[in-house]
């Protein structure tokens, strides 16, 4: 598992049931862009990381979600940057992790969401099992699903 700090970083797990990661995640990173902060987004999977990017460029038909991707250069100036990386080469105050990549540590980041496909028992199994692990080193998570009208709710 990963050596996540235990206590001060806020760990959300995001439970993807009704809507796509295609749909969540852009929300999520315009939120923390409203906050004033910076996002991260790593994930093992580079193709995943390119899908995520074309999404960002596209997903509001009135605008676009700016971000780089690691290895293009630039990565400090990015208010959002896609990576497989363990480095927060941006100075993200919220780190987004996708496809069960590793969590690494957390202590320089405010905020930390672990979205996973509960429609995937792979990915739900692995949920649980990072949960418990982070639960037992007395990290600070919360647990967030979708209503059925569609809005998320803080249930753990």
């Amino acid at each position: 598992m990963s050596d996540a700090a235990a206590g001060g970083t806020e760990i959300w797990f995001y439970h993807l049931e009704r809507s796509s990661l295609s749909e969540v995640l852009p929300e999520l990173l315009d939120k923390t862009l409203q906050r004033g902060w910076r996002g991260l987004v790593r994930a093992a999977d580079d193709g995943l990381l390119r899908e995520m990017s074309d999404r960002l460029w596209t997903a509001r038909p009135d605008s676009f979600l700016a971000h780089g991707r690691d290895g293009e250069g630039e990565e400090a100036r990015q208010p959002i940057l896609l990576t497989t990386n363990a480095e927060n080469r941006n100075g993200a105050q919220a780190l987004f992790i996708l496809d069960q990549a590793e969590l690494g540590a957390t202590e320089d980041f405010a905020r930390c969401f672990i979205l996973f496909d509960g429609r995937d028992d792979a990915a739900l199994t692995a949920a649980r099992e990072r949960w418990r692990v982070l639960k037992q080193a007395g990290a600070n998570l919360a647990y967030w699903k979708q209503s059925p009208e569609g809005r998320w709710e803080k249930a753990g």
